[in-house]
């Protein structure tokens, strides 16, 4: 029988063995294509990754499957740049000059690093219908920068976007398409939507990224189990993984991570303490957060850093500013290949109206005392001058 497409159902199973052995082959590549779970290459659903389980019951992947040794993991170091929320701006009328050209000329030289990871909160894109067409009240915000901008995001170092938020479908299936087809052309990879794992080879050693949020579309933040399945999937086939995160709720007054499930209007954020604990369980090396809009405490786990939100790092013309919402950083830690912390250091911006980013500010005092307050003898110990040490 002959289908409407003009193909008999033979023609169709052809088609995709041969589409599912060109994707086995891009996963076998593993050099910086995005991988989709349920890859064969992924080997199966992984450990589940239980609360208490040691991080050794996780083969890596210079394991077997049986957890044997296989060839050796891959020496040197991961260096890491990691900051929060990046929004450059929203059409019409909310752009900045230059075309973005020098948005992030001041602080582009904080990112350096073999994976530069930020959270683009917001779409790149000129279609789609603003979801605030259909979303009533004064707390609907819908924001799109032109899908040039990529290329400002690849220009001032960034190697990876994090999409698992509440604004990648501010325009829906059409803003989310351009969005995509923008950091493509920009070669900028992304991670965060459903099933998605990331990976970006480094200098032969493969870093791992999945995205988290509370969010339609997204990894889900709030279903721990499947988030562990996915972490060890991952912990399987690279030799690191972070893990990104986009949840708690929001405000200046939403520094320390809240015991149990957070809520704002309503809305479930996540359990963003017990989140992080369980996906370092199931294999992930180091656990970066955004979504309150301003910067919260780091702790350690298991040896693995946890940066619970990193706050805003840009907003022009869109973000609230002042005090906790304008104070910002960059993150900067370097791995071993086995996912071993190394070292770490909290480089301190800010945000300036009406919305860039500038070296200074107060991070580094506000993410230390809240550190200490939160976590106790597992706080992140940050000196002044921002080094990170294990407690």
């Amino acid at each position: 029988m002959i289908t409407s497409g003009g193909q008999c159902p033979q023609q169709r199973r052809s088609r995709r063995r041969s589409l599912r052995r060109r994707l086995l082959a891009l996963c076998a590549l593993g050099a910086g294509v995005v991988v989709v779970a349920g890859c064969a290459f992924h080997g199966g659903s992984g450990n589940s990754g239980s609360p208490g389980a040691a991080r050794t019951s996780v083969p890596r992947a210079g394991s077997t499957a049986s957890g044997a040794p296989a060839a050796p993991l891959p020496k040197g170091n991961v260096r890491i740049a990691a900051v929060g929320d990046v929004v450059m701006g929203t059409l019409p009328d909310s752009l900045p000059p230059d075309d973005g050209a020098s948005f992030f000329d001041p602080v582009d030289d904080l990112l350096t690093g073999d994976v530069v990871l930020g959270n683009l909160e917001g779409t790149l894109a000129t279609g789609g219908s603003s979801k605030c067409e259909y979303i009533e009240g004064p707390n609907c915000f819908a924001f799109h920068a032109p899908p040039s901008y990529a290329h400002w995001l690849k220009q001032a170092g960034f190697t990876v976007m994090n999409t698992a938020n509440n604004h990648i479908d501010d325009f829906g299936a059409e803003g989310r398409r351009e969005t995509f087809a923008a950091l493509r052309s920009a070669n900028v990879r992304y991670t965060g939507r459903l099933g998605q794992i990331t990976v970006q080879r480094v200098h032969g050693i493969r870093v791992a990224l999945i995205g988290f949020a509370p969010d339609r579309g997204a990894n889900d933040l709030t279903d721990i189990p499947a988030a562990q399945r996915l972490t060890a999937r991952a912990a399987k086939m690279a030799d690191v993984v972070i893990v990104t995160m986009h949840a708690g709720a929001e405000g200046s007054d939403r520094t320390h991570v809240e015991p149990g499930t957070e809520y704002f209007l309503g809305e479930d954020r996540g359990d963003s303490y017990r989140f992080s604990h369980a996906v370092i369980d199931a294999g992930a090396d180091l656990v970066v957060g955004s979504g309150p809009h301003v910067m919260r405490g780091m702790e350690f786990y298991k040896g693995r850093l946890i940066a619970y939100s990193l706050g805003n790092f840009t907003g022009y013309k869109v973000l609230g500013l002042g005090g906790t919402l304008s104070t910002s950083g960059v993150l900067q830690v370097a791995l071993r290949a086995d996912g071993t912390y190394v070292s770490g250091n909290l480089r301190p911006t800010r945000i300036v109206p009406p919305g860039t980013p500038e070296p200074g500010g107060e991070a580094i005092d506000l993410v230390s005392g809240v550190s200490e307050d939160d976590f106790g003898g597992q706080a992140a110990r940050i000196s002044a001058e921002g080094t990170i040490r294990r407690p």
